[in-house]
């Protein structure tokens, strides 16, 4: 009968991980080749039916309102005061609904586009959006 010889002191003990990092990076390009990115909106090809509620939603006059980092202020692209936003607004009334969009840098003060929300308020617009990324 054979016996293992006892452990020294000075015996280096290691777990080999070689084998187990060529699996990790095997299981990972296989991960990667087999998944698809689907675009859910898009899975079906739907045709949607005409309703009299969509040409209503042509009606609406949508505008809007930009400002930049550097405080720079555009209704529909066109430069514009502060001051006279509520009036353009007014102004560009029509018979149809109105809706705005506020697109605004992120690195603007709140205050900001809070005062702009309420030049558009005052123009007695309901339907006001903020654009976000």
């Amino acid at each position: 009968m054979r016996f293992r010889a006892p452990r020294q002191p000075d015996d280096d003990l290691r777990l080999e991980l070689t084998s187990m990092t060529d699996i990790v990076f095997l299981l990972l390009i296989f991960f990667m080749v087999s998944t698809t990115f689907v675009d859910l909106s898009r899975q079906l090809d739907i045709q949607l039916p005409d309703t009299p509620a969509a040409a209503a939603a042509q009606d609406i006059q949508r505008h809007v309102v930009e400002l930049s980092a550097q405080n720079t202020l555009r209704l529909d692209g066109v430069d514009i005061k502060l001051s006279e936003l509520t009036l353009e607004l007014k102004q560009r009334a029509g018979k149809a609904r109105r809706s705005v969009e506020i697109r605004a840098d992120k690195r603007l003060p709140y205050g900001r586009v809070i005062t702009v929300l309420g030049h558009v308020r005052q123009a007695n617009i309901q339907d006001i959006a903020v654009a976000v990324r």
